[in-house]
């Protein structure tokens, strides 16, 4: 059994880390993330830890002992926490699918797949956190004088792995069989996703996350998920630590391990061996069918009034198809997990600032383009053969994802400027000439993102989401669009604000300090930069879109 459980451990580990190794993109995030762990870890580790060693070497009072105690046990039981929250995550969307399941829960017990699933899992987590242990508890151990904080750093480390794992494996099968297996939340499950993201991004926005965080620290480091903090303060000199705390510590961790893998062998195979939910909704999905032909057949009516039908035909296609799979869209919605902090700031203030109401306004602009025009060619999949050798030409395919995205995002613009400017410190020409720029932007995006998109095309899938694909513009086309759009702001800031001769300061000011040939740039040579960088991108939409009618008309498939 044992033997099994590891092989099948290995297995995943290396299945887990050759998926990341040939992802580039999930390569580089997982490099940039390490280099900023190791960077903390490192200024830790070489400036502050051995310092702290040699002040707990010569001695500290009994207030700062009880101090220490306090924040080492309070710590511990949010990072395990914070352990267990992470398994979930993992164990719903990917941990708990198995590559292969059939074979594998064919070929062995479920007992040695559960198990194995759950080591990889601890493995995976082990080799992220011990190196730091045992780097962060070596530096602790060389101020210290002694080397116990060396080897119980790592320790105490694998001994919340093998307690966090299994229960947040067991919590994240669970919520997964909920939402995928029993009727009465799978059938919402949209609904749950939703009202989650929303509460857990609401509470960061609104510093309620801190709060409970806060409270959490204070109430449980008294708690038996504080008792683990014990075994780390036994190597630091000067503080007492409870030994009941750590013969708790051990035997819980024990009984604890033991009863999750247990509970998790049984809630895994019950997911396992269960069929998806399926809902009997032939007489919803005939509404539905026919309130979306209703629904076409009125954009469609008036559409006629100014466009032919092969442009009213492409158009309606495009929002049709993204109707019924919005996850096609999941990447314009990518740019907002970088604006939690002027939400945050928003919520905080009870107001706009205005920066904040230019911001969110570019990012509408932004988005128009990135909707349906930023891959016109892979946005066909399959039907690409079909479209390309048909009668339809690339002006009315192209104008027709230009029409769509313009229909979609120009009301959109409209309104978020609108409310953006009316909230904010804006005067009313100012929010006037906002709303007019985010409006006219929308409009034009969808041409500037066409030309983009069929210079870097893409064909192939990408995973969104553990179990759902979808056809993504390329990172290419987003560089290049989100250049072409910011650039020209960037030049449109410049010369609304009168800043060239401040920007030739800086920049003078700056070579002079920096190690290089010092630069001198003319307030002249800026504005003239500026205003060819703005005249390039007003042209750009004219010229991209251009270009996609060519690319399309004389595309070959390979």
């Amino acid at each position: 059994m044992v033997r099994t459980s590891l092989l099948v451990a290995r297995t995943e580990f290396r299945r887990t880390t050759r998926a990341v190794s040939n992802d580039r993109t999930k390569l580089v995030t997982m490099a940039l993330l390490a280099l900023f762990l190791i960077g903390i870890v490192s200024a830790a580790a070489g400036y502050l830890l051995p310092e702290l060693g040699e002040r707990f070497a010569e001695g500290i009072s009994a207030a700062d002992a009880s101090l220490a105690t306090d924040l080492v046990s309070g710590g511990i039981a949010v990072g395990w926490i914070f352990l267990v929250f992470l398994t979930a995550i993992r164990a719903f969307t990917t941990a708990a699918d198995p590559d292969k399941p059939a074979f594998l829960l064919t070929s062995t017990s479920l007992r040695n797949v559960t198990v194995g699933l759950i080591g990889a899992e601890i493995l995976m987590f082990a080799v992220w956190f011990v190196p730091g242990a045992i780097l962060l508890g070596g530096a602790f151990a060389y101020g210290a004088g002694t080397i116990l904080p060396a080897l119980l750093a790592p320790l105490l480390v694998c001994l919340l792995l093998v307690t966090a794992v299994p229960i947040g494996f067991l919590i994240g099968i669970c919520i997964k069989h909920l939402v995928t297996v029993y009727e009465p939340i799978a059938r919402y499950r949209v609904l749950v996703f939703v009202g989650f993201w929303v509460l857990y991004f609401g509470a960061i926005i609104t510093g309620g996350f801190d709060l409970v965080v806060s409270r959490l620290f204070t109430a449980l480091q008294d708690s038996p998920l504080g008792w683990p903090g014990h075994i780390l303060l036994a190597g630091v000199p000067n503080v007492p630590a409870s030994s009941l705390a750590i013969a708790g510590t051990v035997a819980g961790t024990a009984v604890l391990s033991t009863a999750a893998f247990g509970l998790a062998v049984v809630a895994a195979g019950r997911h396992w061996f269960a069929d998806p939910a399926r809902f009997e909704d032939s007489e919803e999905s005939t509404e539905s069918g026919d309130e979306t032909a209703s629904s076409r057949f009125d954009l469609d009516g008036v559409l006629s009034r100014g466009l032919p039908r092969p442009i009213r035909s492409v158009t309606v296609t495009a929002i049709r198809r993204t109707k019924r799979a919005p996850i096609r869209l999941a990447y314009a919605a990518y740019p907002l997990f970088g604006m939690i902090a002027f939400i945050q700031e928003i919520v905080q203030t009870g107001t706009v600032p205005t920066h904040v109401a230019v911001i969110l306004s570019l990012y509408v602009v932004w988005a128009a383009g990135a909707l349906f025009t930023l891959n016109p060619l892979g946005d066909l999949g399959r039907g690409l053969p079909a479209v390309m050798t048909s009668t339809i030409s690339g002006r009315q395919a192209i104008t027709g994802l230009v029409v769509a995205g313009a229909l979609v995002a120009a009301p959109i613009a409209f309104l978020v400027s609108l409310a953006l400017g009316v909230v904010s410190p804006l005067s009313f020409e100012r929010t006037a000439a906002l709303v007019a720029a985010t409006t006219v932007g929308a409009v034009v995006t969808p041409a500037l993102a066409s030309g983009i998109g069929t210079v870097v095309p893409r064909f192939g899938s990408v995973k969104v989401t553990n179990n759902r694909e979808a056809v993504m513009p390329s990172k290419t086309a987003f560089i290049i669009y989100s250049l072409a759009i910011m650039l020209p702001a960037v030049a449109a800031l410049v010369l609304y604000v009168d800043s060239p001769e401040l920007i030739a300061g800086t920049l003078e000011a700056v070579s002079t300090w920096a190690p290089t040939p010092t630069v001198s740039v003319s307030a002249r040579g800026i504005t003239l930069t500026a205003w060819a960088v703005l005249i390039g991108g007003l042209l750009a939409p004219v010229v991209s879109y251009l270009y996609a009618v060519e690319r399309f008309d004389w595309y070959t498939l390979e």
